[in-house]
C-alpha cells in the first residue's frame, strides 16, 4: 500500500512529466503523442516507474527505448521543475502502458461474439 508521501510524489511527477513531454520533448519523441498514464514511486522515493501510452507510431518499442536512453534528460528537466518541492529527484524508468490496446482487444472480442 502506498503511503501518502508516495501518492503526492507520484502525482507531482505525473503532472510535471506530462508537461515536459508535451512542451519540451518534441526533439526526442518527434511527431508521436506520448501520454503519461501512471507513475508508481518506490517506498524510499528513489525510483519512479513511469507508464506511458504512445500514439501516432507503429514503433512503440523503439520509441520507448529512445525515451529510456534519454531518461537522464527527462530527470534533469523534472529536477528543475520540482527543485523546491523535493529533496531528491527519483530515477525514472519508463514502461509501455498497454491497457488501451488490451481494452480494444476485449471490445473487439465482445463485438465479434454479437
Amino acid at each position: 500500500m502506498e503511503s501518502t508521501r508516495q501518492k503526492k510524489v507520484s502525482r507531482q511527477v505525473l503532472k510535471d512529466l506530462s508537461e515536459i513531454f508535451q512542451l519540451e520533448g518534441r526533439d526526442i519523441i518527434g511527431t508521436s503523442f506520448v501520454s503519461v498514464t501512471v507513475v508508481r514511486v518506490s517506498p524510499d522515493l528513489s525510483v519512479a516507474r513511469v507508464y506511458v501510452s504512445v500514439f501516432g507510431t507503429e514503433e512503440k518499442e523503439g520509441l520507448l527505448e529512445k525515451i529510456n536512453s534519454k531518461g537522464s534528460v527527462f530527470r534533469k528537466k523534472l529536477g528543475i521543475r520540482v527543485k523546491n518541492q523535493m529533496r531528491k529527484v527519483p530515477e525514472l524508468k519508463f514502461f509501455l502502458d498497454d491497457s488501451v490496446d488490451y481494452s480494444e482487444q476485449i471490445e473487439d472480442l465482445l463485438n465479434d461474439n454479437n
